[in-house]
């Protein structure tokens, strides 16, 4: 039978008369309350597991990391039409519980093996049922910047690509867990600032494909030597921004996958198909203002954080079904193809068992889709897991097969870990954007003042020429016009004399002589007279003249006046330019001063470029722990410049940092009126408390008690959890315990525990508290300030880690009892019974947590070894798991003290002899 494309279409084996899904009267829980109580949710730090099916290991102090096991759903598919006929006269060979999550395999008509798992699905179950409760867990983490992983494995013909590939488009009910997953993306997701790409591939005799691009079909695996991650750089990218866009890359897709007719399936998928989902989403940063001095102006200069970008990875499998080759009926290239499928499913089984056996090596280079799933099983990825299975008795060996996969898988521990980092190719756009906005800001205002000062230079300078040209023209008019009337007034008096000589000779000469003596007297008198209104005329005259002198005197006064008042004028505008002049030079020096911070600001730009390359080679290394130092340590060199040593290399490490600034300048800082920089300096405080080395410096250095008065005094829980955190790696040291307990640190953690609601803030404080618990000289005033009572209040919350945090508390509380009973300076009852914590201990001894579960069994046999608490512990239940440890405890060292403890105890004895306990 020769392979041939799929054309989209479901499986012929699952077209029944029974169909999935519909009217299922299953009802569906809130897959908000499952996402809840899952391990998954809440971030803690990663105390120990597997190591990834790559082989790397080893603890990452990272708040982002969290343990959780694979999580294993069964669904059982209903018969087909040839079962309905073939199989008419046999029972099912399953039974399903799924009130109980359990299953029950038939060996025969009297016996059967019950398996549990994490959901049970009957063949009734619709899809929306199954994609909430196996998908839709890690679609949410997926959108908190997580990977995540959904894969279906089964037998052949057992609905694996019905439950995840089904488009749905002839009934929407049918929808797939492809579909369905990429609609609640899309619902949750900003299109302006986040994105959606997907790639298709399908894995096919040992060769990557690119569904999107049927050309591309040999891709090349790419492994990064220092973090192993797995990468495929040759395959399509193609960016996602609706759901029908989406569904035409399925459809397109689905039609180039390999498929064949066997006797168990029509449509036999021959290939593996990985649908890998990337979503990058980006959380804004918030921008500070930092004022400074140039000169005698102000300028404001922003300073930006980077937006934080999550970015999650979703990857759906659909793995091709295993079949058996005298069933499938497969001969020539399918047979080859039946092959190749069973050699990579057998190896991907190979790589689960070592997984869930714990063993040194997991072979995880035997295959392609193993190294393609390495970081699905036992890596960083929320995984879920549908296996499918028929109900047909003839096939009863694979679905066994099937089934026991699911429960090896469900031993496999990942350590899911967010994928975050900063975006600093954002903050450098958005800085060369201010830069830009700055210089060009600045060139328009150089511009607008350079051409007032223009305007205002020759509006003065014609105003002066103006006032010049009217000074002369009036004085020439005024010089003119005294000038014309004066020898007007010449002429006149010319014509005057004229006049009156010609008329005294004409009398003259009209005269005889015969007049004798008195002619010439009476010419004498006519003479005399005329000569006197000469005079007369010429005094009048004169004074004429000299009221006219006096107005044109005036009149020059005046016009020198006004020339002194434009004088003046042209001194005030003189003396306006020269200010501008000196407001011109000013603003040239401050644009150089401008020049200057543009050039800091660029500077400041290639450090955090260089930044970013150094925060992702850390991210890189795993080393996340440095880089939460180093953006404290760049967060406080950019608001501070100063304390920055332009020598020292781009990023200074913690050390360097507590050399250049000195630990009482950090310590100060605690009490600084900036709460970001008080949160940074705290955690630089908590990274410098968590060496050996540099707690007595701290502790000499007033730092404890900085610490103190920062849970006393701060309201900012992000400060308290971090401070709890110092305080906590401080308390390792048996003499700060000491310090610690006489500073009233006890009571401080106790309000803080009372007063915290998150889980990280209580885990810190828990840890403190446990460490303090394991002194012995501070029990009784431990207790007598409520350290005990604060441990089991914390209880509340219910998360794994701040329970192992108790736990861990009570069994070193515990155990200095058992050692002061023991040296005989502790009589009575144990205080850890008197204030009520023996119900707690009793109901969590046998906790699913394994770090929770081990304190607890050793708190429990710390409090059975002194034989006054025993009567309280049978009451309280506590010998039930005293036997129970003896028997089935994993670790030998507990186990061998909870038989020496059972045995040497006279009162447990008898209970277990009135009991009918064998021990």
């Amino acid at each position: 039978m020769a392979s041939g494309y799929r054309n989209g279409t479901t499986k012929g084996a699952l077209k029944v008369d029974r169909p999935l899904s519909m009217n299922s009267n299953v009802k569906t829980s809130s897959i908000k309350s499952k996402s809840a109580q899952s391990p998954y949710n809440a971030p803690a730090i990663r105390r120990s597991g597997q190591a990834p099916i790559s082989g790397s290991a080893g603890p990452v102090k990272d708040d982002s990391v969290v343990s959780g096991r694979v999580r294993v759903a069964v669904r059982l598919r209903p018969r087909n039409a040839e079962e309905l006929v073939a199989d008419a006269d046999f029972a099912d060979c399953v039974e399903l519980q799924p009130e109980l999550k359990r299953l029950k395999l038939r060996k025969n008509n009297w016996d059967s093996d019950t398996y549990e798992f994490d959901e049970v699905l009957t063949e009734f179950a619709s899809q929306k049922r199954v994609y909430e409760v196996v998908a839709k867990p890690v679609v949410e983490s997926v959108l908190d910047g997580y990977n995540g992983t959904v894969m279906a494995y089964g037998q052949t013909g057992t609905g694996k690509t019905f439950t995840l590939g089904r488009l749905g488009e002839e009934d929407t009910a049918y929808r797939g867990i492809m579909v369905r997953s990429m609609e609640d993306i899309l619902a949750n997701i900003s299109p302006e600032t986040d994105s959606v790409s997907v790639s298709y591939l399908q894995l096919y005799m040992e060769t990557i494909q690119d569904l999107l691009d049927p050309a591309n079909d040999n891709i090349s695996i790419v492994e990064d030597p220092k973090t192993g991650d797995v990468s495929l750089p040759g395959a399509t990218l193609v960016e996602v921004r609706d759901q029908q866009s989406f569904v035409e890359l399925l459809r397109f897709g689905e039609a180039h996958r390999f498929a064949a007719n066997t006797k168990l399936n029509t449509e036999s998928s021959r290939s593996h198909a990985i649908l890998m989902v990337h979503v990058k989403r980006s959380i804004k940063g918030r921008e500070s203002s930092i004022l400074s001095e140039n000169g005698n102006t102000s300028h404001l200069v922003k300073s930006f954080k980077p937006s934080l970008v999550r970015k999650g990875k979703l990857v759906v499998v659909d793995l091709a079904g295993s079949e058996r080759i005298d069933k499938s009926g497969s001969e020539g290239h399918t047979l080859e193809e039946a092959k190749s499928i069973n050699l990579s499913l057998s190896a991907l089984g190979k790589c689960i068992n070592a997984l869930a056996e714990n063993s040194a090596h997991v072979p995880v280079r035997d295959s392609k889709l193993t190294r393609l799933l390495r970081d699905s099983f036992g890596g960083t990825a929320r995984t879920s897991l549908v296996v499918t299975i028929g109900p047909s008795p003839r096939h009863r060996g694979e679905t066994a097969s099937t089934i026991m996969f699911g429960q090896r898988a469900m031993k496999v521990e990942n350590m899911v870990k967010i994928k975050e980092e900063f975006d600093y190719k954002g903050l450098a756009r958005r800085l060369d954007i201010q830069l830009d906005k700055l210089i060009s800001e600045h060139e328009r205002q150089q511009k607008a003042f350079e051409d007032e000062i223009e305007r205002i230079t020759i509006d003065a300078q014609h105003r002066i020429s103006e006032a010049e040209k009217s000074y002369a023209d009036a004085l020439e008019k005024e010089r003119l016009k005294y000038q014309r009337d004066y020898m007007e007034s010449i002429k006149n008096l010319e014509e005057q004399w004229a006049i009156d000589q010609k008329k005294h000779c004409n009398d003259r000469i009209g005269s005889g002589p015969k007049d004798g003596c008195l002619d010439k007297t009476c010419n004498r008198e006519g003479s005399s007279a005329s000569i006197s209104e000469e005079v007369a005329e010429v005094k009048k005259a004169l004074e004429n003249e000299i009221c006219l002198r006096k107005a044109a005197e005036e009149e020059v006064n005046n016009l020198k006046s006004q020339l002194v008042q434009w004088k003046r004028s042209e001194a005030a505008g003189n003396a306006e330019i020269i200010k501008l002049r000196k407001m011109l030079e000013d603003e040239a020096h401050q644009k150089v001063k401008l020049e200057e911070e543009i050039t800091i600001l660029r500077s400041q730009l290639l450090q955090l470029s260089f930044e970013a390359e150094e925060t992702r080679r850390s991210l890189d290394r795993g080393g996340s722990g440095k880089f939460l130092n180093g953006l404290g340590s760049l967060m406080s060199q950019v608001r501070h410049p100063h304390l920055k040593d332009p020598g020292n290399g781009p990023k200074a490490s913690i050390a360097k940092l507590f050399e250049q600034v000195g630990l009482q300048k950090i310590l100060s800082l605690l009490e600084s009126e900036d709460a970001d920089v008080r949160i940074h300096a705290v955690k630089v405080v908590a990274n410098l408390a968590a060496e050996e080395a540099n707690q007595e410096k701290i502790v000499e250095a007033g730092g404890l008690t900085s610490l103190l008065m920062l849970l006393r005094s701060s309201e900012d829980e992000m400060i308290c959890r971090v401070a709890a955190g110092a305080i906590a790696n401080l308390a390792m040291s048996e003499t700060n315990q000491e310090l610690i307990m006489a500073q009233g640190g006890i009571s401080l953690l106790s309000m803080t525990a009372a007063d915290a609601e998150d889980p990280q803030t209580l885990r810190m404080v828990a840890g403190a508290i446990a460490n303090l618990c394991g002194n012995d000289k501070l029990q009784t005033k431990l207790r007598g300030e409520g350290g005990i009572k604060a441990l089991l209040g914390m209880v509340r919350c219910g998360h794994p880690d701040v329970l192992a945090q108790v736990a861990r508390g009570i069994a070193n509380f515990a155990k200095c009892e058992s050692r002061a009973s023991t040296q005989g300076s502790k009589t009575g009852r144990s205080f850890l019974i008197d204030d009520g914590a023996l119900p707690w201990i009793v109901q969590n001894a046998n906790n699913e947590a394994s770090p929770i579960r081990r304190h607890i069994e050793l708190a429990l046999c710390h409090l059975a070894q002194h034989e006054v608490n025993a009567k309280d512990m049978i009451s309280g239940g506590a010998l039930w798991e005293l036997v129970r440890i003896s028997r089935d405890c994993s670790r030998e060292d507990i186990r061998n003290l909870a038989q020496r403890t059972l045995t040497s105890s006279p009162t447990f004895q008898a209970e277990m002899r009135r009991l009918r306990i064998e021990f």
